[in-house]
């Protein structure tokens, strides 16, 4: 589905924008290590401007920069004065804090210090600031989009994920609501992507990004792990592993994939490598806004698993006979193919033999 927007949204040609990234929120920085991985394309295809058709590209992530301290900081504070000489993306990486539920003058997480008290500028106040003025932002990894690791059930600092913050009816300078591109970490390809489309759209060159009902690029979150997975056909046949050691359909030892939006098992890892269940793990789940705590404990069967295995127990098993019968049929060769004195074969000859 089209995530309904403005028409503003469709482009305004500009040939020139600025990634604000911040890691600062909850977080490992695991999406800025993930995506230094990408290569559908690259961050240096994107900053050298080898994709044909985006605009000029200036990125500001810590972990990337050269730039330390306030010089790293003076195109933030730009920005949130409405001073930058470039429309920018905002790209938030963590879980966003509750900053009014602490007791004292302490904080959750801040990045910076505000030069107007000299003491440090939280999260929560950089996307006040930036969010509402930013063409686009970006939710990149399961901790910014829902809240991920940092927000499961007994956490003491009241975390969410940024749609969950800036509410559901939040819309950016460029008329998009939060684009969300989960994952713990993210795939680095599906977040490239996605930003490589946006960066398309501001340039005026493609139309509104399509987002599913929890602000997921459709084409990247509309079908499941089970879907692409390389151990479907074992499902279907009630054929199931045990241990880890197997390369059967993993349900019976916690795997999710039946019911989880993601592309991994198709897309692979890093250059179509790897993918939790293609590599032998489990799927747990982490692209979802339920993770973690709709997923644990995890390695146990997932609730329902047992249900549908028990319905399988009967098709499966047939199904597979039935196929073995066909796999031995189609691993003998037909009876003509022999060097005997007769052809076996049913040739016809077209004319009659001349006497």
């Amino acid at each position: 589905m089209l995530c309904p927007m403005s028409t503003e949204a469709t482009g305004t040609g500009v040939d020139e924008i600025h990634i604000l990234w911040t890691s600062e929120g909850m977080s490992c920085d695991g999406d800025t290590v993930s995506v230094t991985a990408a290569s559908l394309p690259s961050i240096e295809d994107v900053v050298l401007r080898a994709v044909p058709g985006i605009p000029k590209v200036h990125l500001h992530n810590k972990v990337l920069a050269y730039e330390t301290g306030d010089d790293f900081l003076a195109p933030f504070r730009a920005a949130a004065q409405g001073e930058l000489d470039a429309p920018f993306v905002f790209v938030v990486e963590g879980s966003v804090p509750n900053e009014n539920i602490h007791d004292g003058d302490g904080f959750w997480t801040a990045m910076g210090n505000d030069p107007e008290t000299g003491k440090p500028k939280t999260l929560n106040k950089w996307i006040d600031e930036l969010a509402p003025k930013a063409w686009a932002v970006v939710a990149i990894g399961t901790c910014a989009t829902y809240g991920g690791i940092h927000a499961m059930a007994g956490n003491p600092t009241g975390c969410m994920g940024l749609v969950d913050y800036l509410g559901d009816d939040f819309r950016s300078a460029g008329g998009l609501p939060v684009i969300n591109v989960p994952g713990c970490p993210v795939q680095p390809d599906n977040f490239m992507e996605t930003l490589l489309w946006v960066l398309h759209q501001a340039a005026g060159l493609a139309p509104t990004i399509p987002l599913d009902e929890q602000l997921r690029p459709t084409w990247l979150f509309g079908k499941t792990v089970h879907e692409g997975c390389d151990r479907a056909g074992y499902y279907e046949q009630a054929d199931f592993a045990y241990d880890y050691n197997s390369p059967k359909c993993q349900v019976k030892i916690g795997c999710w994939g039946p019911v989880v939006n993601c592309n991994v098992t198709k897309r692979g890892w890093m250059d179509g490598v790897g993918g939790c269940p293609n590599v032998g793990g489990i799927c747990i789940g982490c692209t979802m806004p339920g993770f973690p705590d709709k997923f644990m404990p995890f390695m146990d069967e997932p609730p329902g698993g047992s249900f549908s295995s028990a319905l399988l127990s009967v098709y499966g098993p047939f199904v597979r006979r039935m196929r073995g019968i066909t796999n031995r049929s189609a691993n003998t060769e037909p009876k003509w193919r022999h060097p005997g004195p007769k052809l076996t074969s049913g040739y016809q000859p077209r004319y009659p033999e001349s006497v």
